[in-house]
Formats: structure tokens, sequence, C-alpha cells
């Protein structure tokens, strides 16, 4: 929890609809020492509360894993006193984490810049599915679509087939690692001097998008289709143009997953399958 660990101090304000971005953001803060209070809706609290398995109290397994080490506190932001109370708590913040839909924070008066006028640290993350400008910043942002958006699921499956959907939240994870590495590098700069050498103490925002974050994840498929106007297709278990590298059917009926992708590692696995000479 918050009594230890390298964000120890770190004051943590976690709101949002709820789920998995916003929520893992927090998470992966909280696992490293900060103090995460984690705002949800009166009664019903974060819909992920309820998500796939329960256990014998009716909450979520899966509940439990993000919403580990955080404290969970009750507001109605749908009212006006539930927004002022959450403008109080942001005084006294150090990082806000926020994962509505773009422009809500602005409805409420409370974009980054008007609650940096009482809280001038304060750094605001902001998690989405396609960020907070560009021309679908206000479209609704789900993984499961931003993951295509982002090119990422249209290289996962079998070629001549629907794309394959991983069966894990991975754009959802990936925005909420993103978020936090804005988060990191916004504390670094914080605490560093001016070309005056004065240190400013002032916070930023970041901002972090789900359809960026997968598209962060493809490697070379971007200059290859720039440079060579090759785009990288779906390829199964292997990995376009590395081989040996998949998953293997063994005699047994089970799989076994090779990775000798060098020249070294070839050698290697052809002595250990008694063919050398290959």
């Amino acid at each position: 929890g918050f009594t230890s660990g390298p964000l120890k101090g770190l004051r943590v304000l976690e709101v949002g609809p709820g789920l998995v971005a916003g929520g893992w953001t927090g998470a992966t803060l909280a696992y490293f020492g900060a103090e995460v209070v984690k705002v949800e809706p009166p009664e019903v609290g974060d819909g992920l509360r309820k998500w796939r398995k329960l256990d014998g109290e009716g909450t979520s397994l899966w509940w439990q894993s993000i919403a580990r080490n955080k404290r969970s506190l009750a507001l109605d932001l749908r009212q006006p006193e539930g927004r002022q109370l959450l403008r109080q708590l942001a005084g006294h913040a150090d990082v806000l984490v926020e994962n509505f839909k773009p422009g809500t924070l602005e409805r409420w008066d409370m974009a980054p810049e008007t609650l940096r006028q009482q809280n001038p640290g304060l750094i605001v993350a902001r998690v989405s599915g396609y960020g907070q400008t560009g021309p679908k910043s206000r479209d609704p942002g789900f993984a499961s679509v931003c993951e295509g958006v982002g090119g990422f699921r249209f290289v996962n499956g079998v070629p001549g087939h629907a794309p394959v959907r991983p069966n894990l939240s991975m754009g959802d994870t990936l925005a909420g690692m993103n978020a936090v590495l804005g988060i990191l590098l916004a504390l670094l700069k914080k605490g560093q001097a001016d070309a005056s050498g004065v240190v400013t103490g002032l916070g930023q925002t970041v901002d972090a998008s789900i359809a960026e974050s997968v598209l962060g994840l493809l490697e070379a498929c971007v200059p290859e289709y720039d440079f060579a106007g090759d785009v990288r297709q779906p390829s199964g278990s292997s990995l376009t143009g590395i081989v040996p590298t998949g998953t293997y059917p063994c005699k047994d009926g089970t799989f076994m997953i090779i990775g000798a992708n060098g020249d070294s590692l070839f050698k290697r696995l052809m002595k250990a399958i008694d063919r050398a000479e290959l």
C-alpha cells in the first residue's frame, strides 16, 4: 500500500466512469506507494465491481486486483455539490487521473488549467480513446474499437479470417501504462529548475489515448509501409520475416513455443533436436 515504496507521499485522485484504463493507471501508482483515492458514484460504485467472476460477497475478483491498495470515496458528480467536493480534493492532490469522455471536465468548469489556479503543481492525467484533441477526440472510445483503429487488431489472427482480439484488455492497460509514464515524467519535470535556475513546481497535463498506445506497439509496420508500401499481414502464431519463431504442435497434443530468431540461437536449437547438419 501507500505505507512504503518510491511514490510514498504522492497523493492521487482517480475519477471517471470506471473500468480499466483509468483504474490501471491508479493501480500502478498505488503498487509503488502512492496514496490513491478512487472516486466512485454512490450506491452502485465503479462498474468493474460487478464484472466477470464474483467472490462470495458479490464483488468482482477483477476489481480486487485493480482496486488493491486504493481508498474509495463516493461522490455524485452529477450534482453541483459533488463536483465542488472534487474541486476541493483536487486542491490538495499531487495527481488527478481522469478517464471521462474528453470535454467533461471542461463542461464542469474543472479543466486542468482551471484546477491549477488553486493548485499550480497539480498533474492531470487524461486517459481516453482518441486523445483530447483531433477529429475523433469527442468520440466515445472503448478499447475493443480503439485497438482496431490503432492497427493492433489487424495484425492479430490467421490469414483469411477475422482479426482476433487477445482475451485481455490490452489497449486499456497500455493506455494506463503510458499515462503512468507521463505522470512520472511530469513529476520529474516538476522538480527541475527552469532556464533561470528556479524550480517552479508547476504541474502538467498528460494526454494518453488507447488508439495511440496500440499504434505505438506496431514496431516496424509504420516505416515498412511508409518507405516500402508494405502492409504487415496477420500471421497466426508466427512473426513475419523471423524464423523459427512460433507455436508448434507436439506428438502428445501439447504445444511448444520456440523463439530461435537469431543465427546463434538457431544453431543451438538444431543441435538440441539432433539436426546439427541444418
